[in-house]
């Protein structure tokens, strides 16, 4: 029987040791890479950015505004259209998949880490991390939180400051802490002239 790694067992949702080399060399790369992008010049802005995105998957109409967090990186998927207000934050030990025209507004925070409830595995450095998925025409309002293994469903609204810990489903508002579901939406919107 084969062992898994630190990084496999992080990747496949079990615990972990974040503290393993090779992980904290990972998030070292990440992080030097997001400083480069955060301070970089307006006059240097380009390759700061196109450096930032040698991270992670993302379609070159992406945009993303200083200041930008991520861990990894290599676990970040960003849609067409995607876009990052400032001060966005993910914390991307498992998957974190966006769909197309995504928005977030500033102080958005997306993490798919989380300690164990027992406090002798989370006093050893444990953790777990699920996938968080993003449907397409999500827009997260300022200052919103994503845990992990959500998943929003296609053209629903996060309302500003709203922590989400349960699906959204598609086609709705949530706001609150715990986010709950306050308005269903129409989107059968048509202009006529």
């Amino acid at each position: 029987m084969q062992t898994l790694t630190e990084k496999e067992k992080m990747l496949s949702g079990q615990h972990y040791f974040p503290s393993n080399k090779i992980l904290q060399q990972d998030r070292a790369r990440a992080k030097a890479i997001c400083q480069l992008f955060n301070i970089a010049p307006e006059a240097e802005r380009k390759a700061a950015r196109k450096a930032l995105q040698s991270l992670f998957s993302a379609s070159p109409n992406s945009w993303i505004e200083p200041t930008f967090f991520c861990d990894y990186g290599y676990n970040i998927q960003m849609g067409k259209n995607f876009y990052a207000n400032h001060n966005v934050v993910i914390l991307d030990a498992a998957p974190v998949i966006f769909g197309d025209d995504v928005m977030l507004a500033p102080g958005v925070l997306i993490s798919t880490a989380s300690h164990p409830l027992d406090a002798k595995r989370r006093n050893k450095g444990l953790e777990t991390a699920k996938a968080i998925t993003i449907g397409n025409s999500v827009w997260i309002g300022m200052g919103a939180k994503i845990l992990d293994g959500v998943t929003i469903g296609d053209n629903a609204v996060i309302a500003a400051g709203a922590l989400v810990n349960k699906d959204v489903p598609a086609n709705t508002v949530v706001a609150g802490v715990p986010a709950v579901v306050i308005r269903h939406i129409d989107n059968d919107f048509s202009v006529t002239n």
